[in-house]
This record gives structure tokens, sequence and C-alpha cells, in this order.
């Protein structure tokens, strides 16, 4: 119970309850709101502990069955934070413009992940020396740009269990691709967001850092819980790779018990396979 009571304090310390304005709300949120306060929403604080927990249950399952989390959240407040704690437990992350085609077109990001590697061994086995100047100005241009879009998830070799999201309403490319691939979702949505957008919303100041830290933190924790159960089950009983193996209709229909929302049952349109990638632009 002392640590219940601890992540409520650090969830108030932080601000993580100072919604937006009330003149700028969405009113799906209204199930969220406390109250109003010198004309700014507050946030329900048990309703962002009930998220919290949810996502953090969600998260622990989805890391012991062998899958992997991305967390995205390409806001500054949001990047120093994801870095540091999402690369401490060694999962993936976005905190540069999230490319088309991450997930739908997830080849094409692989084949400029190799691109990457290209460029590294050359640069560690002459700097570049064997090339002129021009070409070398270039080729150092190509992986500067590669590694700022897709370091967080060089190592990411299989699409993610999971999409942790701050700010859905700022990161909607990202919702939209796990949408259609049916990779559920938890986002951290302040006052003015669309908790539709997500599968287990955490309604909480998305403008804070204190906030986002506090919420990725013990998103982290939920990480490393999973993976040790992994680890415990891999020791048990060998690598079992069958989770790793659900379709996507399985995927959506789980989705619908995150939320409790029975509506979001249903298999995905027959037509929805046959829709063409989003095209990937890694080297923007």
């Amino acid at each position: 119970m002392s640590d219940g009571n601890s992540l409520v304090q650090d969830l108030i310390e932080a601000g993580i309850h100072f919604g937006q304005r009330a003149s700028g709300w969405n009113p799906k949120m209204q199930p969220y709101i406390y109250g109003k306060r010198n004309g700014i929403h507050i946030i329900d604080i048990k309703e962002t502990v009930k998220g919290l927990l949810l996502a953090k249950r969600f998260i622990t399952r989805c890391v012991a069955e062998g899958k992997d989390v991305c967390f995205v959240g390409t806001k500054r407040q949001a990047k120093s934070v994801i870095e540091q704690r999402v690369a401490d437990v060694k999962m993936h992350y976005v905190t540069e413009r999230w490319l088309g085609g991450t997930l739908t077109n997830f080849r094409t990001i692989r084949s400029r992940l190799k691109r990457l590697e290209e460029l590294e061994a050359i640069e560690a086995n002459d700097n570049f020396q064997s090339y002129s100047k021009k070409m070398e100005s270039q080729l150092r241009r190509e992986m500067r740009k590669i590694k700022r879009n897709l370091d967080g998830i060089r190592n990411m070799n299989k699409l993610p269990g999971a999409l942790v999201i701050i700010d859905a309403g700022r990161e909607q490319t990202a919702v939209r691709e796990a949408r259609k691939l049916g990779i559920p979702t938890i986002c951290l949505i302040d006052t003015d967001g669309d908790p539709d957008l997500a599968d287990i919303p955490i309604p909480g100041n998305d403008d804070s850092m204190r906030a986002i830290d506090v919420v990725v933190r013990e998103l982290c924790k939920a990480v490393s819980e999973g993976k040790q159960s992994r680890a415990v089950a891999e020791a048990a009983s060998g690598d079992d790779a069958e989770p790793a193996a659900e379709s996507t209709p399985q995927r959506r229909s789980s989705r619908a018990r995150y939320r409790g929302d029975s509506s979001a049952s249903a298999s995905p349109e027959p037509d929805e396979a046959d829709r063409p990638a989003e095209p990937a632009s890694a080297d923007s």
C-alpha cells in the first residue's frame, strides 16, 4: 500500500493532474476530469493511477510473452526522458520525427538500418579515408540522418507488441499505423486529447517533463518485471516462440479487452490487408 501511496504522491508532485485550459478541452475527456480551477481543468488522479496500473500490467504480460515495446515521444519535454529511461531497460524508442511507414513498411526501415551499419563499418575501418572529400561529406550526412531518425529502433527486429505514446494527438501517424496493424497503444493524454485514440489511455499532463518522467519510469519498471518473467520462463522451458506469432485478428480482439469495449472486438475489415503500405522516408 505504501508503494501505491508513494506513486500517487510522485504523480501529484509532478503536476500530472493539471490539464489544459477549459476552453480548449475535448468533451470526450469528461470522465477523467475532476473539476476546474482558475479556468484550468483538473484531472482525476484516481483515473490517472487506474490507467497507469492497467498499462503496467499489460506491458509486464506483453514483455513476459516475448514481445517488445516501443516508446514514442517527439515533443521536447519527452525526448530526454524517453532516451534515458527506455535505453536503460533496452527497449525501443522514437524521439525524432515519426517516419511514415515505420511500422507499415517495416522492411524498408530495416533496410535503412542495414545501410547505417554499413556506413558505421566504413567509418570504423578507415574513417572514410578511401573516399573523396565530397563523397565523405555525403556519406557522413547520410549516416547522421539515418542515425538521428532511426537509432532508437535499430535493434527492433520485429514489430513491437505495444506502443507507448506521449501525446497521441501529436503522434497521430504512429497511432494510425499501430491501429492498422492491430498493435495496442498506451497513451498519455491531456484534457485536450482524444482518449479514443488509445487502447489504454492514461489521463494526465503531457506537457510536464516531470509528469512524463514519472509515467515513463513506471512503465519501464513494468518492462523490467516482464523481462524477469521472460527469463524465468525461458530458463524453465526454453524459448517459446508461440506468443510472438499471434495473428492480427487475435490482437484486435485483445485490444477490446484492454478497455472493456465490446464493440472493438470485431475482426479487421476484409480489405484492410490489401491496402498499400505507407511509404517510408528514412532519409527525410
